[in-house]
């Protein structure tokens, strides 16, 4: 039993937290006070009773993690850094306004905010991430994830119930504010936390579930998750949104909204109070495990061979991971086709099978890099559109992933349109920070993919599953932003660009052209995002006219990156893509029937000319 002194304690500091919330939102104008209010004793409990944090050093290894997945319950999370020190009175009261680090939802621009949460159903997947983590580090640190109950209707929660309960990852706590609300009224099983209960519980879980406003109950529910071994743990707490205050407390209406009485709020909750909370700092400054490394002995292919650039990716990955420890790999139950079964044979360890989840897949990738390791999730082209939000996200989040799609384009033959990534250079380019890698050749993929391990932010590879000719000498250097010009003369009277499988297609063009009297230029454009502006921007002004080819749709894709770069010179400019809806049929009667294989590019430059 807790004594008397610190329940008083934990009450006072949670309605501190309501009153901090209530504030912030009144100064603003807007956010959720009302969802911050019922999660205040929640979260008062945890920040003075078992979360380890050194705030001063954000970084330090044995930190926990805490994940406010309902996102737009940021106000408490404000209110609980102001309460702990890490920031004053007048940056809460800073809320949502420009400049301010105090984000209407939370974002890593604050040091102690590992991902970007608002976009809800995605705090748990990632916090499966870390938690996969951390068994990588060796490490006891625990994650903590904040959720709603309106967010358990997102199928991604139940990918990570499902992983989580699976895998027995038991440093991983779920923490739901069963406040019975949504936005619009109440949720799917309003108090009914049974209900929550059997379906966690389906997945392996423990489950305990309390009254979310006794700290008692709180407090021995956090202990008893902190002690239970070999699975995770979900606390279903019932709350009251807008607990404290009359005129919103279980009400509808309420949420989204500051109060419009804050100070008759403020003096219902018992007026401001300065509790300050002493989060215990982690025991001893462990450090993570990494894996040997030795040197990189990346693969190599000679010219004129045929070999597939998915083929190419899944060698090199397996010669990085023996260079680099912290690369790991994640498979959406297609690691055969992607290649990525080459990394699994070498660093099973490392290699974490997702299944056909792939919400989950980018998630872990997120929660993964938060501890510093470097990963890599693969799976078909076409299916990470599953996962844009996520992708989206971690764009936000400024999160290290490295995404691979194989399988792109029509190009892949018989199987038809459901399997062919069309649209994943569109969806990828507009991601924040994002960097777009397309290669035609097995070298020049052996590269790419090297050099995405260094890279910042989303990275995006897109591979072929034929094979094509080797054109590029091992060891070349492909810089991202880069190009190569494999055709260029003075004489020149077009420049076609092309990536990926049409650069082979452009080449044959090329010299048909030739043989008829048309000389033309080609550029291999691999990256995408950020593109050659410089090489571009020589071709329009030399030749003036571009002729972009891609096995991808017309919309935002190879040729839309042209355009973006040299629109403004004034070049004459016909775009070849995928605009039909293809069937099954070969590489190469695909290729025809959309309209971009080598003869297909030899007619547009000669209508064009």
């Amino acid at each position: 039993m807790m004594p008397e002194r610190d329940l008083q304690y934990l009450a006072e500091l949670a309605a501190q937290l309501r009153v901090d919330s209530v504030r912030a939102a009144a100064e603003a104008g807007s956010g959720h006070p009302t969802s911050s209010m019922s999660a205040a004793d929640l979260m008062a409990v945890l920040f003075a009773c078992h979360l380890r944090y050194d705030f001063d050093h954000p970084d330090n290894p044995g930190n926990d993690q805490l994940i406010f997945s309902k996102g737009h319950a940021s106000p408490l999370l404000y209110a609980l850094y102001k309460a702990a020190g890490a920031v004053d009175d007048e940056e809460l009261l800073s809320f949502r306004r420009r400049g301010s680090r105090l984000e209407g939802h939370p974002t890593p621009r604050l040091p102690w905010v590992d991902v970007a949460t608002g976009s809800l159903g995605q705090g748990l997947p990632v916090g499966v991430g870390v938690a996969m983590a951390g068994r990588l580090d060796r490490l006891p640190y625990r994650v903590w994830v904040l959720c709603g109950d309106s967010e358990l209707a997102e199928g991604s929660i139940w990918e990570a119930a499902e992983h989580a309960g699976s895998e027995g990852l038991a440093n991983l706590i779920a923490i739901v504010d069963v406040n019975r609300l949504g936005q619009r009224g109440p949720t799917r099983h309003g108090w009914d936390t049974g209900a929550y209960a059997r379906r966690f519980g389906a997945f392996g879980w423990h489950t305990i579930e309390i009254d979310g406003h006794d700290p008692g109950q709180i407090d021995y529910a956090l202990q008893d998750a902190c002690n239970t071994r070999r699975r995770p743990t979900v606390i279903l707490a019932k709350t009251r949104k807008g607990e404290g205050v009359l005129e919103v407390e279980n009400r509808e209406g309420a949420h989204g909204k500051a109060l419009k009485d804050p100070d008759k709020a403020i003096e219902e909750l018992g007026g401001r109070r300065n509790v300050h909370v002493e989060v215990h700092k982690p025991e001893e400054t462990a450090q993570p495990f990494r894996f040997s490394e030795k040197p990189v002995n990346l693969p190599s292919y000679e010219v004129g061979e045929q070999v597939a650039t998915r083929t190419a990716f899944g060698d090199t990955l397996a010669a990085l991971g023996g260079a680099r420890g912290d690369i790991v790999v994640l498979d959406g139950e297609v690691a055969d086709s992607t290649k990525a079964a080459a990394f699994e044979k070498e660093f099973p360890e490392r290699f974490f099978e997702m299944y056909i989840a792939e919400q989950q897949l980018v998630a872990a990738a997120v929660g993964l890099q938060v501890r510093g390791w470097r990963p890599y999730a693969a799976t078909f082209a076409a299916f990470l559109t599953r996962a844009h939000d996520f992708i989206r996200m971690a764009g936000v989040s400024r999160a290290a992933i490295r995404l691979v799609g194989s399988h792109a384009g029509v190009a892949i033959g018989e199987d038809g349109p459901s399997q062919m990534g069309l649209e994943d250079l569109a969806m990828l380019r507009p991601v924040y920070g994002s960097t777009v890698l397309y290669p035609c050749d097995a070298n020049q993929a052996v590269a790419l993919t090297a050099a995405m391990a260094d890279l910042e932010g989303v990275s995006y590879l897109r591979t072929t599953r034929g094979d094509t000719p080797v054109i590029y000498p091992p060891g070349e250097r492909f810089p991202v932003g880069g190009s190569r010009v494999l055709r260029r003369s003075p004489g020149d009277r077009a420049t076609i660009v092309a990536a990926g499988v049409t650069v082979h297609e452009a080449l044959s063009a090329a010299d048909d052209l030739a043989a008829a009297g048309i000389p033309v230029g080609v550029i291999d454009l691999y990256s995408v995002k950020p593109v050659d502006t410089a090489v571009l921007t020589e071709a329009a002004t030399t030749t003036g006219n571009l002729i972009t080819v891609e096995d991808h749709r017309l919309e935002g894709g190879l040729g839309d990156a042209v355009a973006d770069a040299v629109s403004e010179l004034g070049p004459r400019l016909v775009k070849l893509a995928v605009t039909g809806l293809p069937g099954s049929a070969t590489p190469e009667e695909q290729l025809a029937d959309a309209g971009i294989d080598r003869h297909a590019i030899a007619d547009a430059v000669k209508r064009l000319l």
